[in-house]
């Protein structure tokens, strides 16, 4: 997920009685909701690098156990610094502290498994991913039942209601021009954000907005396990909608779409192709093609050549659904890799690579 969602979740959970359980409470649920994306500095560095390090051991059972007890370290120095300053006593006990920053960090790694891009839970003992399949990586219906309460309560000057009405008007215009939003999930998102705008308007005491919280975090429970169940519908229904037609295949992934929990982008591997399909239950056919098939490539001599190359070993470990293209030159080929999820043309992106290859098959590497 985004890193405004995570942050926004963190806010919504220091809403709730975990809020009050310890002094640093907020600070610590939306560090720690956002402290396993520690890895992303390798995005600065290399982007091979990056694929090989992201959502693995910033994200695995290791970090699981080691990035509360930093976290938590980290506030209780903090606590002390600050006492120090003031000369008072250190108020911080790390007991209720360690627990806020595992709920944290445990959000993080679940809302990442949720969507097509994957985690690797089991790193860093295996390098295996974990796709949940349910989630847009931007979702703007987690950031509206995640910032119901917060907005809500922190909207008590004429600064911060300017800062959320321009907020909520970037995203507003974002989800209805770039998620392309059909008549039914935009009525239901001018909805949600007339719902902040009357809660804000009425005001509502710190009782009522830890009730609202934990109503919010409760409805987006209900709706990540409805956007998880409704994948694993969407794949089960493709799977019926092939075989009647005869056809075969051996993997399908019906991912989500931006801003729609209505529809599905699904993908069909077979022996030879790529196969796209959208799965839109607010029609009365459902399920239709939405783009032509990709060759997945031989994996060739030629090809396997390619992948030997050390500097695609990030790139290699990430992808999912591989497509090759091979293009022959006066002096050897050039073999195109892309990942079928985020690059179905050919071109440029963080998703695709170019390997040049001598007349030894000796790689002569550039990324585009």
């Amino acid at each position: 997920m985004d890193p405004f969602a995570r942050t926004i979740i963190g806010a919504s959970l220091a809403e709730t009685r975990l809020g009050q359980s310890s002094p640093f409470a907020r600070l610590t649920l939306i560090l720690g909701a956002n402290a396993p994306d520690l890895d992303a500095v390798t995005m600065l560095i290399n982007r091979d690098l990056s694929l090989w390090f992201r959502r693995g051991w910033t994200h695995g059972v290791l970090a699981l156990a080691v990035l509360p007890l930093l976290l938590t370290g980290l506030i209780c120095l903090l606590d002390r610094w600050i006492a120090h300053l003031r000369n008072e006593r250190p108020r911080v006990r790390p007991g209720p502290l360690l627990t806020l920053s595992y709920i944290a960090v445990l959000s993080h790694l679940a809302l990442d498994w949720l969507n097509t891009y994957g985690v690797r839970f089991l790193m860093p003992f295996d390098e295996r991913w974990f796709y949940g399949d349910a989630l847009f990586i931007i979702d703007p219906w987690v950031w509206l039942l995640g910032g119901l309460a917060v907005v809500t309560a922190h909207s008590k000057s004429t600064r911060s209601i300017t800062a959320w009405l321009i907020v909520g008007t970037v995203l507003t215009g974002l989800i209805t021009i770039v998620g392309s939003l059909r008549p039914t999930p935009l009525l239901l998102w001018l909805g949600g954000m007339a719902t902040i705008a009357s809660a804000r308007a009425h005001g509502i005491s710190r009782s009522q907005t830890r009730r609202l919280a934990n109503v919010c975090l409760v409805c987006m429970l209900v709706y990540i396990l409805a956007m998880v169940a409704s994948s694993r519908v969407a794949t089960q229904q493709v799977a019926a909608w092939l075989t009647n037609r005869g056809s075969t295949f051996v993997d399908i992934m019906a991912g989500p779409v931006p801003a729609n929990p209505f529809v599905r982008d699904v993908i069909v591997v077979d022996a030879h192709h790529y196969h796209f399909l959208e799965v839109n239950w607010l029609r009365d056919d459902p399920i239709q093609v939405s783009e032509a098939s990709i060759d997945r490539g031989s994996r060739n001599t030629v090809v396997q050549a390619a992948l030997a190359a050390p500097q695609i070993k990030g790139l290699q470990t990430w992808m999912r659904f591989p497509a090759f293209d091979v293009e022959e030159l006066d002096d050897g080929h050039r073999v195109t890799i892309r990942d079928i999820r985020y690059a179905r043309r050919r071109g440029s992106g963080f998703s695709t690579t170019s390997i040049e290859l001598d007349s030894n098959l000796l790689p002569r590497i550039h990324h585009r």
